[in-house]
């Protein structure tokens, strides 16, 4: 589900893009380390939207996952529940564009944090989303210490553009085998015993 959520961000901040700036097909997905290579073009004059980091949400770990269907249960392994850090990094040619987009972005986002099946429709020309039937994301600008945006773009390895990082909260990954099924229990049979009540001496 990591792909797909990151399929559902770009195909909803680049339909914003495309009405605020009259540009089209101004977002890609790829990664921004490669921004310098000498044949990778897919990024010139683009905002690059990258997956910086992911991390487990601990809180949700312990929750359990069974699923009661058709009168009976169905127990799977704990899913894997995470945070996923991105970075929009505008690499236009021109800095006032680059400047202009990453505000577009923040607006997006300052208007729509809560991302599911009702209030996301799912693009039909990305096949990637054609098996996704239910998700629900949170999307909060993160804003790094001057040292960390320091570091990242160290470990990039290229040089810095303008960017806006983002946590995206909580994505679910889980596997579709069942670990456990049975029926539930519908009725509870017993006998009493009659047990006589010896007066007290």
């Amino acid at each position: 589900m990591i792909y797909e959520t990151l399929e559902i961000i770009k195909d909803q901040v680049s339909q914003f893009l495309d009405d605020r700036l009259s540009e089209s097909n101004l977002l890609v997905l790829e990664n921004i380390a490669k921004m310098e290579d000498a044949d990778i073009t897919t990024m010139n004059d683009k905002i690059v939207l990258s997956l910086l980091n992911l991390e487990e949400e601990i809180s949700m770990k312990n929750l359990p996952n069974v699923n009661f269907k058709n009168g009976s249960y169905e127990y799977k392994n704990k899913p894997v529940n995470l945070n996923l850090y991105v970075l929009f990094s505008a690499n236009r040619s021109v800095y006032t564009k680059s400047i202009t987009a990453l505000s577009a972005i923040i607006e997006f986002f300052q208007d729509k944090k809560v991302f599911n099946q009702s209030n996301t429709p799912l693009n039909p020309t990305i096949t990637a989303l054609d098996d996704v039937k239910e998700f629900k994301f949170v999307v909060e600008l993160y804003t790094p210490t001057f040292e960390q945006l320091n570091y990242v773009w160290g470990t990039l390895g290229g040089k810095s553009v303008p960017n806006v990082m983002y946590k995206v909260s909580i994505v679910k990954v889980e596997g579709t085998s069942l670990v456990k099924k049975g029926s539930t229990i519908t009725e509870i049979e017993g006998t009493l015993e009659n047990q006589t009540k010896h007066p007290v001496d």
